[in-house]
């Protein structure tokens, strides 16, 4: 049975994309690759770092590349796992995420329980467990977060409210303290405790996700206890995109904002195109878009890099919105 990994992983800072296709270029279908990204991308936060107190968990499974081609070459599994996503209430793709981590904790035999609501009374809701899972023969409780952070860097010392969400309604350190304060001591609640067989040995939150900066001449986030080998990219203003003429783009649907994007090479758009579909959607919309650069193999476009194009007073808004934080806490 797989266990938690006490080494963080080895794919160098990044480098997410070159690592992802020299070991997971042969599976084709969205969903397994999802999974496989999330299964063994770097973590997002340093396991280590003093300050998430030993809460951050960490997840290896040896096993992992056979058990995936497995599941894409067998017709009957592949469709478990299209019926299992299929049965989703929503779009966003944090829950996306998570449903793809319960079906193969599940196939694995680790699952215990998802998703599970604690009330204190009908119209009180405490809180939900994640995952309730069996590792080592201990049940243990792990959150789980799929987190895409851009760094607004004009506030002067690094803070963790600096790496904010695309659409400015999350910053790290407020994701962060939610899980350390709130999420993770949920079992100690007098009303969670008719959902546990017995008591949760040890809780932890797994993050995965991405961090995008504005230039290439970046900060060292690691005191905040960022891994030094969390995937990352780049931001820009739509204003000061600058789009490699010889190069390909994907414009990336949110459910596949996960691992890096494999496409046949018609579906690839030139810069021009790209840069074309960029302006349209910005004349009616504000959401910032998330932009793969790929390369030309063999018939399909590989992503290289990514980086989210934002509305040109996005830094602005997000200056704004740290600023607010920062009063809220003061």
């Amino acid at each position: 049975m797989p266990t938690p990994a006490n080494d963080s992983s080895a794919a160098h800072a990044g480098a997410c994309q070159q690592q992802f296709h020299l070991r997971w270029n042969h599976l084709f279908d969205p969903h397994v690759r999802a999974l496989a990204w999330l299964l063994d991308a770097p973590d997002l936060l340093d396991p280590q770092a003093a300050q998430w107190q030993g809460k951050i968990a960490s997840y290896a499974d040896a096993g992992l590349a056979a058990w995936l081609s497995a599941l894409e070459q067998a017709p009957e599994k592949l469709q478990a796992l299209h019926s299992y996503i299929g049965s989703l209430p929503s779009t966003r793709l944090g829950l996306y995420a998570e449903k793809l981590m319960a079906f193969y904790f599940e196939q694995r035999q680790m699952l215990v329980a998802h998703s599970v609501q604690v009330r204190a009374s009908k119209n009180d809701t405490i809180g939900e467990f994640d995952f309730l899972l069996r590792l080592n023969g201990d049940l243990v409780h792990w959150e789980f977060a799929t987190k895409f952070y851009l760094l607004e860097t004009g506030g002067g010392s690094l803070q963790p409210d600096d790496f904010l969400g695309p659409n400015l309604a999350d910053s790290l350190g407020a994701k962060m303290q939610k899980i350390l304060q709130c999420q993770l001591v949920l079992s100690q609640h007098p009303a969670s405790q008719i959902h546990l067989s017995e008591p949760v040995a040890s809780a932890q939150a797994l993050v995965k996700g991405w961090l995008f900066y504005p230039d290439d001449d970046l900060p060292s986030p690691y005191a905040l206890g960022v891994s030094t080998n969390a995937c990352r990219g780049y931001w820009r203003s739509l204003s000061a995109l600058q789009l490699d003429q010889s190069a390909l783009y994907l414009v990336l649907p949110r459910r596949r904002w996960l691992a890096p994007a494999k496409i046949a090479l018609g579906h690839a758009l030139s810069a021009a195109d790209a840069q074309q579909a960029l302006s349209q959607h910005f004349a009616g919309d504000a959401a910032p878009v998330l932009l793969a650069t790929l390369r030309a193999e063999d018939g399909y476009g590989l992503e290289i890099d990514r980086g989210f194009v934002v509305p040109d007073d996005w830094a602005e808004r997000a200056a704004a919105q740290r600023h607010a934080r920062m009063g809220d806490q003061g």
